[in-house]
């Protein structure tokens, strides 16, 4: 029986990734990276406010093209492929980036009126602009719907769905006015593969409407009118909008359209699964299942685990939701994360730009210090706090800093930030009763970093394991493919027989070193100290003594 073949799409904060993989073992044979041209590395910015960051919806359509055609050219290469072999197609996205469409769910950026205007673009997940609105939400809540906080965390944040549409709404009426609906990209995007973009047909994830807006079948659906129109009462007219069921990634989104299979070189009609958020189907290119916590490390971090549905949870305060099936069928998905990690990394580099030292050399530098040496320590909070703050209003901290504190021992102690705050993620978890058995890394810096690998090994005192595939979310959105493809096909019958066949663990585990561990555990009582005393209110914490301890641990450890 031929190899059987399929696609997966990932959608990231700077390019669009397509892989090509082959269905029954895993292996990658194809894959091609475009990067969005728009704006500054695919990012639409405003000088005028640090807040704002879109991007332009032509670039995802450019993207789709162009990356699948040089993964499928890539993959003809390869001995045995054949395009009329692949048998599906998955696709992951960043999220929540809401678009404003048309009544034909086109959007509005397509129209001449709205070309260049900032607010008729896709408002990226990273844009903060709505941060006061996500207050006023979050304080609505908590006056008249408890409930909808309650399986997000308990606080609604301004990276999410209805944070952005309100402030859309204020900052730009004629936008809002003119958009039909709103639709999230990782909905979109199938959409335009089936040629299902019109509103009333449109297919709407249960990963992003329960994880970004307040999506829950026990309200049936999204937040209600009443609701909404508290807020603002046009915002009732949005809610007409959406539709009471949403769908998991087992589910086609459509067949792909004669014009697209045409464009690709595909057969007409091969499925297109339902989209997803990036970092969910990351944790499914990761192996994903109950005990494990994926750490989906980029730009950004994502941090996963599932559980089975018919098992009852705790609400955990500070998640970003604990949604049914919004990872894998049958089982719970369970969000949390750091706003930035990679983004802190590279913004030392190239904006603070230590002469003459990229990452490499910083690594190689950090890499020679030991834990605790340098005398500083770094608060994780450069894009705000995701988990377990909910807070898009905290900045980033680097404490310690005297005439002789070099680049490498700053930029090792941000890397050390960012595990601290993973750290948080972890206890905050196993404090509500979700054991963390195990942790599987993936992204770029999981499999490049071995400097980071160890200090989260050593600063968590977990294992860290890293994902075989370099390309997770990808491989993850080819898994969906050939889900949605079935069994009579040539794919898989569910996720579990899928990521059986087509996923794996690298053979290099990061373990804790005794000695490491004891002194990052004195530095994060002093992390979880101003942790609480920045970032909780009403918390009193006494600071006085915080730098000198960072130079007892300092001076300790270099004699």
């Amino acid at each position: 029986m031929s190899d059987k073949f399929s696609i997966g799409l990932d959608y990231g904060t700077n390019s669009v990734r397509a892989l090509v993989v082959k269905v029954h073992s895993g292996e990658e044979v194809g894959s091609h990276v475009f990067n969005y041209p728009s704006g500054k590395s695919g990012i639409l910015l405003d000088v005028s406010n640090p807040d704002l960051a879109r991007q332009r919806p032509a670039d995802y359509v450019l993207g789709l093209e162009e990356s699948i055609r040089g993964a499928l050219d890539a993959a003809a290469e390869r001995p045995g492929f054949d395009r009329a072999l692949v048998i599906g197609i998955g696709i992951d996205t960043t999220g929540s980036t809401p678009i404003p469409v048309d009544a034909d769910g086109r959007p509005l950026s397509f129209d001449p009126r709205f070309t260049d205007n900032l607010n008729a673009q896709a408002w990226l997940w990273k844009d903060h602009t709505g941060h006061a609105e996500a207050a006023e939400i979050t304080a609505l809540a908590e006056r008249i719907r408890p409930e909808f906080l309650a399986k997000c965390g308990g606080t609604y944040s301004s990276e999410w769905f209805w944070s952005k549409i309100l402030h859309c709404l204020r900052a730009d009426p004629t936008v809002f006015d003119a958009a039909a609906t709103w639709v999230e990209h990782a909905d979109w995007m199938p959409a335009v593969l089936t040629g299902t973009e019109h509103p009333d047909v449109l297919k709407r994830s249960i990963c992003a409407a329960g994880h970004k807006a307040m999506f829950n079948a026990s309200w049936s659906g999204y937040p209600d009118a009443d609701f909404l129109s508290e807020l603002d009462p046009k915002l009732a007219r949005v809610a007409a909008s959406l539709p009471s069921r949403a769908h998991n990634v087992s589910e086609p989104a459509g067949g792909l359209t004669a014009e697209w299979a045409q464009r690709l070189g595909l057969t007409p009609g091969i499925p297109v699964a339902v989209g997803a958020f990036d970092a969910h189907l990351g944790a499914v290119g990761s192996g994903i299942r109950p005990g494990t916590l994926v750490k989906i490390i980029g730009t950004s971090t994502c941090d996963l685990m599932i559980a089975p549905t018919g098992e009852a949870l705790p609400d955990i305060p500070g998640l970003c939701g604990i949604v049914p099936e919004s990872v894998v069928p049958g089982f719970f998905g369970l969000e949390a994360g750091q706003s930035a990690v990679g983004d802190i990394f590279n913004w030392f580099v190239d904006v603070v730009r230590p002469e003459g030292m990229d990452h490499e050399h910083l690594t190689e530098a950090a890499e020679a210090l030991r834990p605790g040496e340098s005398g500083l320590l770094s608060l994780d909070w450069h894009n705000g706090n995701r988990t377990v703050l909910v807070d898009q209003r905290l900045t980033g901290m680097i404490l310690g800093l005297t005439l002789h504190s070099s680049p490498a021992e700053i930029y090792r102690a941000l890397i050390e930030s960012t595990a601290f705050g993973a750290r948080v993620i972890v206890e905050r978890l196993e404090e509500y009763g979700v054991p963390v058995e195990r942790i599987v890394n993936c992204g770029g810096i999981s499999a490049k970093n071995r400097l980071v690998m160890q200090i989260y090994a050593d600063i968590l005192g977990r294992p860290q394991m890293i994902s075989r595939s370099k390309q997770t979310p990808a491989l993850g959105a080819a898994i969906a493919g050939a889900v949605v493809a079935g069994e009579s096909a040539g794919g898989h019958g569910s996720f579990g027989a899928a990521a059986d066949a087509m996923t794996g663990i690298d053979d290099a585990v990061f373990h804790p070193i005794a000695e490491n561990q004891r002194v990052y555990d004195r530095l994060y009582k002093v992390y979880r100290k101003l942790h609480d005393a920045f970032g909780v209110e009403g918390e009193q914490h006494d600071l006085y003594g915080v730098m000198k301890e960072l130079l007892q641990i300092r001076d300790e450890v270099r004699h």
